[in-house]
């Protein structure tokens, strides 16, 4: 009992600063108000409605990746494993995290799960912030292998191996996710008198501040800040060098669905990271502000409260929109994608390209009937091609028979 209020009046001392027994409110929910904050956040509602509209986006989208590796054998390539990684982690935090955060706007005491409870919630932020950072630096470092050293990477990147290392890392993870989740616990408000504060119980941090401090600043310089550093400079390296090579030309002849080039995968995952990077900044820039600041104004209070605001909206993005990336910039998860949609959106969609590009392409495609139907990678196929083919051919073998009957003609008039 008396440890808990020792620790609770630390938390509440680098709160309010100022805070005495003068203060004292006999009110115990204007005391919770005064210690703890509002009971209820003035962005419940319009922070309900974007999370809502992320979730649905996220969910859907995240759902479709795994659907799509999993279905579709020839998507099973080492890189897209760990972008399945990425969409587990991503629903995770969408199926879990979410709708936890969404109660809490709406009722932020007391925590009703208890301490296993808020272990949970703390350990599975932690795991997926860094399987997600781990899993985009893993795949940064595949790219860069396979891009620099094209011939090692045939030989090592193996779907076995990547399985290995993407187990690996949600072990470290997981790992690497104790130390915080140990100074969290079940914070319990008290009056002066010593008697509990009813329904007072936060998920909170129990430990001392300095402690906690120190493990987000080292998490943030590990997970964060250097992984982008490394990043960044593999990315760089690997645009040098797509620029100087110049059998990209060939490469590009020989692109198929089977086999995209190496620019475009190479173009996906670098938008893929860029965006990961700015929508994780927020998140770690609260973190750190957090840590930082000692001495707390309202002022400071008031920037705090609105980067945790951004950070939250940022952080959930993250989640949502690499399924957007995919199907914007990939082919294969593009047509993929488009698959696994009801057949009735797969009808509609496939009759307006038929209707408005038959005609040209079939005028345009004349002159070489036997090639078009190779060359033309992943195109529908178009049932009038045939039949204008074979009427060319058989254009060309009337005028054929008609100049060798004109020939033999003219040989029987001289010959009589």
């Amino acid at each position: 009992m008396d440890d808990q209020q020792n620790t609770s009046s630390l938390w509440s001392d680098h709160l309010n600063p100022h805070f005495s027994v003068s203060n004292y409110l006999n009110s115990s929910e204007e005391y919770l108000a005064y210690m703890c904050g509002p009971k209820r956040s003035r962005l419940s509602l319009p922070m309900t409605l974007v999370y809502t509209a992320i979730f649905l986006v996220g969910v859907i989208g995240n759902l479709l990746v795994c659907l799509v590796i999993l279905k579709h054998h020839n998507m099973r390539t080492p890189t897209n494993y760990y972008l399945f990684s990425l969409a587990v982690s991503d629903l995770l935090v969408l199926l879990l995290g979410m709708p936890l955060e969404v109660y809490e706007m709406w009722s932020n005491y007391p925590f009703l799960f208890g301490t296993w409870g808020c272990y949970f919630k703390t350990v599975l932020f932690e795991t997926v912030c860094f399987a997600s950072i781990l899993s985009v630096t893993t795949v940064s470092v595949e790219r860069y292998i396979a891009i620099i050293h094209p011939f090692q990477a045939k030989l090592k990147s193996t779907r076995s191996r990547a399985l290995k290392i993407i187990v690996t890392l949600w072990i470290f993870s997981i790992l690497f996710s104790i130390p915080n989740t140990s100074t969290h616990g079940i914070l319990l408000q008290y009056f002066p008198n010593g008697t509990l504060v009813p329904d007072s119980a936060t998920c909170t941090v129990v430990q001392p501040l300095w402690i906690y401090n120190c493990i987000i600043q080292v998490t943030s310089l590990l997970f964060y800040v250097l992984p982008m550093a490394v990043i960044s400079v593999l990315y760089c390296l690997m645009g040098v060098k797509l620029r100087d090579d110049h059998s990209l030309e060939a490469d590009k002849m020989s692109v198929t669905v089977q086999r995209p080039s190496r620019k475009s995968v190479t173009k996906m995952l670098f938008v893929l990271v860029m965006v990961f990077g700015i929508c994780w900044a927020p998140f770690h820039v609260d973190r750190l502000f957090f840590s930082f600041v000692v001495d707390w104004t309202e002022s400071l209070a008031n920037v705090f409260n609105l980067i945790h605001v951004i950070s939250g909206i940022f952080f959930y993005i993250s989640s949502a929109v690499n399924p957007i990336i995919y199907n914007v910039l990939s082919r294969r998860f593009r047509s993929s994608f488009q698959n696994l949609l009801p057949p009735i959106f797969k009808q509609w969609k496939a009759k307006l390209p038929v209707q408005n590009l038959a005609p040209r392409k079939s005028v345009l495609y004349l002159p070489d009937c036997n090639q078009k139907s190779s060359a033309q990678e992943g195109s529908p196929s178009f049932p009038h091609r045939t039949s204008i083919c074979s009427s060319h051919l058989s254009t060309v073998l009337i005028i054929f028979q008609h100049n060798i009957f004109i020939m033999l003609h003219k040989r029987d008039q001289e010959r009589g």
